[in-house]
This record gives structure tokens, C-alpha cells and sequence, in this order.
């Protein structure tokens, strides 16, 4: 789901707020994009893939496009693809991700996302290459990850060793599934965002995927989301002003606008702007670029370099969950359009979580990356609210009642969900009993067994 920006005078603090304001739809119009990253390996060593090469990532990219995919470039080098409201782009150590077009139903979502998979899986095949979907990497050392000539990732790489431990793991070692939904007003806002940033650990657990390390277990469950308790306090977390009176785009711009910058993006170059202030620069106030005042643009280029686990621009953004395989990528966005898009179900997912104390969910986030569904807040198991919310979930869609060809509902998207909260055992858990069984400690099984 892509911001539309196009006024490119100094902005005001109004116009910030105006610019979240202008996302908001009647729920006729309500849409939702899926996003999801993977790995990208050879075949055989399960090596990580350079950018150069004749089986590179640029190969990947320059094959894809005989599907109807437009390079996006960066100086010489494609770094991204466009096609009909979707687009393929690179994380920094070549995780390869599809943002995918606005759309209406769970059938269009899996239909786009089986789509991309097989046409990547055509081009990667006469390259020798191969897509494993974990939240963090199984085997690579952080030294044996390439980097991806993006202009911002450089700045990034420079700067996050700065400000906390894992910051370069986030970049290169990492992968996510995503979901980004609209809202109606202010109000709604408000409610979708309370309700999913303080379930967002509950989905964390649910899809808890990452428990290697370098070929070794962690002791966690998603060394995904521990990565990103240590990455940078300035702009990661649990954003408890949220769940305060009186929250609303106010306060979030106000937010963003301490989130210290990584950059300005100036006649197609970025210009390193780590740790400044963008209050300064809405002030004509930065020695890199003196005199001059941001855009609106520059505004919506800063808040994607905020990552919380609930993310508003002109939507809001479901960051909680690690990447898996085909079947999970689309069960993501099916549970938050059930929760989310159906009035009594908000309500309901709400009454969940809205006696939770503020220093419950940054706890509650730290546990399940340790111990999924194991894990407790408000006296119950994790596993029991989860089992509640994919319920939730699964009566919000059969509310919507968004039928495929066949006159089948979205419900069946779920159907993995279910069954990993009725067992309280997560994924990470299924590939620890491999590991520990007939994989007899090689973690570097999971690249032959998982991939796409």
C-alpha cells in the first residue's frame, strides 16, 4: 500500500496531521496489503546470494522482469520492481520482499502472494537459487551476509552499531510478514491501533519461526522479535503513549518527529542526516543541508524509518510476526482484516487485552520471543488469549463474508492459525523437534525442508 505524496513545500506541523487524516476511507473502501520477506540462497551450499554476479540478486531481478515487472533503479543498479500497485524490493542483505497492491479480499491476497512465489521460483530456478522463509537465518554469520547497494542502507549500517546491539542482525539476518489496513477516522484510528499494538505479542507467538542462531538453537522461540528489543530504543517498542487519554495523530506525529533522522533524499541521492533532529530540520536548522526546511515527502520518507510493532502512516502496519511459509503468509493478513475490519470483533479483541497494565506489554513482548505461547500476561497463558483471538478473527471474517469463486469465505485462512493455538506448540518449537530428532543438530536441514 503505497503513501501518496506529491506536495513538496516546507510543511507545517498542520500539514502533518492533515497527511494522516487523508488516509482515512469509509470501510467500503477498506483495503488490505500483504508484505512478506524471505531468503534468498544457492542451492546446495544454501550460501547467501550476492547483488553482482551471473546468479546474483540483480539476475533475480533483471528475470522477474519478463513477468511484466518495471525495475526501479538506483543509479545503475535495480534495487526494486513495479508492477499493477505491487512492488519487489531488497532488505538490506538481499531478503527479497513483495509488497503487495491493495486489495480487497484474503482470496485476492493469496492468489497475488502464490503468483509472486511462482514466478520467482521460475527465474530463481535457472539460477540455481532457492527462498527459505524464517524469521531470522539459520545458519549465516552476520559476516557472511551481503549488502545490497541502497543508498539508505549504507547510512543505516553506519549508524545502528550506535545505538544497540542487534541493529545489523535486524538488517541483514532477519525476515517478516506484514499486514497494512486502513482506517476510517481519527477514532478509528485509535481503536485499531490500542487494540492491535497491545495483541501484536500474541501474534509474535503465533508465528514464532526463528529459533537458530549461527547452526545452534537460541533459547528462543522468535530470535526475530529479540533482535528488535535491542536495535534502537529511539524508535522501536511498545509506544505506551498509545494506550494513554487522549492518543491520537497529534501525539503520534509528535512522536515521529523525535525519531532521530537517517536521511534526506536530495536529487536522487541521500544526503546522511543519522541522529538529527527532524524538528530541527522543519526549522531550517541542519548544517548538511543549511537553510533548507523538509517536504511533505521528506516527512513520509521519516516515518518508515520508524519500527514499531504497530506502524501508522497512512495505514496501519502489522510488524509483529516472523516470515514462514506460503500458508502463514496469508493467514497474517487474514487475522488482523477479521479483527480489524468487523466492528464486534475490534470490540471483542479489545476487551482482551484493555485491562493489560502499560508495563505488561513490553514485558509481554519480551516473553514470547523466549516463550511463545508459554508465556502469561493478566493471569492467563498466552495460548488461551490466542486462542480467543484467532476466533475473534475467524467471526470477523465470516462477518465480511467475502466469498471466493467457489463461494468459500476467508475463514479457511485461519485454519493453521487454529491449530497452532489449540496445541500451544509454535513453529519454532515443530523445527526444535527436528533439530533435535531427525535433522540430529544440522539446523541447516531447514533450507532443504521449508524451502519454497
Amino acid at each position: 500500500m503505497a503513501d501518496v505524496v506529491t506536495d513538496d513545500r516546507p510543511l507545517t506541523f498542520e500539514d502533518i496531521l492533515a497527511w494522516f487524516d487523508a488516509g482515512a476511507k469509509p470501510a467500503d473502501q477498506w483495503r488490505v496489503g500483504a508484505e512478506h520477506e524471505k531468503f534468498v540462497f544457492r542451492l546446495g551450499s544454501h550460501e547467501a546470494v550476492p547483488y553482482d554476479g551471473e546468479a546474483g540478486i540483480r539476475a533475480l531481478l533483471t528475470g522477474l522482469q519478463r513477468f511484466g515487472w518495471q525495475g526501479v533503479y538506483e543509479g545503475e543498479n535495480v534495487i526494486a520492481l513495479e508492477r499493477g500497485g505491487a512492488s519487489v524490493s531488497l532488505e538490506p542483505g538481499g531478503q527479497f520482499e513483495l509488497s503487495g497492491a491493495p486489495l480487497e479480499t484474503m482470496h485476492d491476497i493469496c492468489e497475488e502472494t502464490g503468483t509472486h512465489l511462482q514466478e520467482v521460483k521460475v527465474v530463481a530456478d535457472e539460477l540455481g537459487l532457492g527462498f527459505l522463509g524464517l524469521g531470522f537465518t539459520p545458519t549465516w554469520r552476520r559476516e557472511d551476509v551481503p549488502v545490497m547497494p541502497k543508498g539508505r542502507y549504507k547510512i543505516m549500517r553506519a549508524y545502528m552499531p550506535k545505538v544497540g546491539g542487534q541493529g545489523l542482525d535486524m538488517m541483514f539476518r532477519t525476515c517478516t510478514v506484514q499486514a497494512n489496513l486502513d482506517f476510517a477516522s481519527e477514532a478509528d484510528m485509535v481503536a485499531k491501533f490500542r487494540a492491535s499494538l497491545a495483541l501484536q505479542p500474541i501474534a509474535t507467538a503465533l508465528f514464532a519461526n526463528s529459533p537458530f542462531k549461527e547452526g545452534k538453537p537460541t533459547g528462543l522461540l522468535s530470535t526475530r522479535a529479540n533482535v528488535w528489543t535491542d536495535t534502537d530504543p529511539d524508535r522501536t517498542g511498545m509506544l505506551d503513549f498509545v494506550f494513554a487519554d487522549g492518543f491520537g495523530y497529534e501525539a503520534y506525529a509528535n512522536y515521529i518527529l523525535d525519531v532521530p533522522m537517517y536521511f534526506a533524499k536530495r536529487g536522487g541521492q541521500y544526503v546522511d542526516l543519522a541522529g538529527k533532529s527532524f524538528r530541527r530540520f522543519m526549522a531550517g536548522d541542519l548544517a548538511e543541508l543549511p537553510g533548507e526546511k523538509p517536504s511533505l515527502k521528506d516527512f513520509a520518507d521519516h516515518t518508515t524509518t520508524a519500527f514499531p510493532e504497530v506502524r501508522l502512516k497512512q495505514y496501519l502496519e502489522m510488524r509483529g510476526a516472523d516470515s514462514g511459509p506460503w500458508s502463514r503468509l496469508c493467514a497474517l493478513p487474514a487475522l488482523w482484516t477479521g479483527i480489524l475490519y468487523d466492528a464486534p470483533s475490534l470490540a471483542a479483541a479489545w476487551d482482551l487485552a484493555k485491562d493489560w497494565q502499560v508495563e505488561d506489554h513490553e514485558r509481554l513482548r519480551a516473553d514470547v520471543a523466549r516463550l511463545g505461547l508459554k508465556a502469561q500476561v493478566g493471569g492467563r497463558s498466552v495460548q488461551d488469549v490466542a486462542q480467543d483471538m484467532v476466533a475473534i478473527a475467524k467471526s470477523g471474517l465470516k462477518n465480511r463474508n467475502r466469498l471466493s469463486g467457489g463461494m468459500v469465505d476467508e475463514t479457511g485462512y485461519l485454519a493453521e492459525l487454529e491449530e497452532i493455538a489449540a496445541s500451544g506448540v509454535t513453529p519454532a518449537e515443530r523445527l526444535l523437534e527436528l533439530y533435535r530428532g531427525p535433522w540430529a543438530g544440522d539446523a541447516g536441514k531447514v533450507f532443504e525442508a521449508f524451502a519454497y
